[in-house]
């Protein structure tokens, strides 16, 4: 039985956070996705490269828009892409 990818839902972390040990991106990343497949319950996961791209792509976009004023060209700069292709992902994901 196939289940369509759906947003990760905030579930309690099984790994237990020690405030001295620091957590990189990809670390926070592979525990929302064994915490994803947990929930699936033996149903298979689709669109999953989708779900993952959407579910970081827009606060990435979001948090360097506030951090650059909400200046368009410095934030596209940041992000490594041309103010075009910033402005289309702003748009797909209805950030003004």
């Amino acid at each position: 039985m196939k289940a369509q990818a759906r947003k990760i839902e905030t579930i309690p972390n099984t790994v237990e956070f020690k405030p001295d040990t620091t957590l990189l991106l990809s670390d926070h990343v592979r525990m929302s996705l064994q915490r994803y497949f947990a929930q699936l319950d033996g149903h298979e996961a689709t669109d999953l490269y989708a779900m993952v791209i959407s579910e970081v792509e827009k606060p990435l976009i979001e948090t360097v828009l506030e951090q650059c004023g909400h200046n368009q060209s410095k934030a596209a700069m940041v992000l490594g892409v041309s103010r075009s292709t910033l402005r289309k992902k702003m748009l797909q994901y209805g950030i003004e």
